[in-house]
């Protein structure tokens, strides 16, 4: 499963901070199967978001996994720059996502994090904080071959669900 990690962090892009949630993203993914071919970080602009977004699924990536800009602050526009590059909606997995983490802190229910599909690719925004990432990812992780698979087999392979 060809992966990319974009982490979305002004702090970050300006190496004013140091990204902790975009390698995690990464070694998490690659724990559950997936090969990370790409790690880049962009600040919370829409324009560079979306540009580096149509950029992956362009190339063929099997799955992105953004971390970062999801909140509500003016420049977090992370869930709009995805939703302008995704086709179809997959809100099962956002939802699951903002139900775990309203689990660990009623704050989860802030984030606006949003899954979709662009293509063959399946976009999935997560949190910027790494504990945010950690408590997350396995919520995921199980459904991410499946899903994978499903999104590259051809018209009529098989019954969709």
């Amino acid at each position: 499963m060809r992966t990319c990690v974009l982490t979305v962090s002004t702090s970050v892009s300006r190496r004013v901070s140091e990204d902790e949630s975009g390698p995690l993203l990464a070694h998490l993914a690659e724990e559950a199967g997936a090969d990370v071919e790409a790690m880049e970080v962009v600040p919370d602009d829409f324009s560079l978001i979306e540009d580096r977004l149509h950029h992956f699924v362009d190339d063929g990536f099997a799955l992105i996994f953004t971390t970062g800009g999801t909140g509500f602050t003016p420049d977090d526009v992370t869930p709009e720059a995805t939703r302008a590059v995704i086709e179809r909606d997959a809100p099962g997995i956002a939802e699951a996502l903002r139900a775990e983490s309203a689990r660990h802190t009623p704050m989860g229910m802030l984030s606006r994090g949003v899954a979709g599909i662009a293509h063959r690719t399946l976009i999935i925004n997560f949190p910027g904080s790494p504990k945010a990432v950690a408590e997350l990812f396995p919520v995921v992780a199980p459904v991410l071959e499946h899903a994978v698979r499903t999104l590259q087999r051809e018209h009529g392979d098989a019954p969709s669900h």
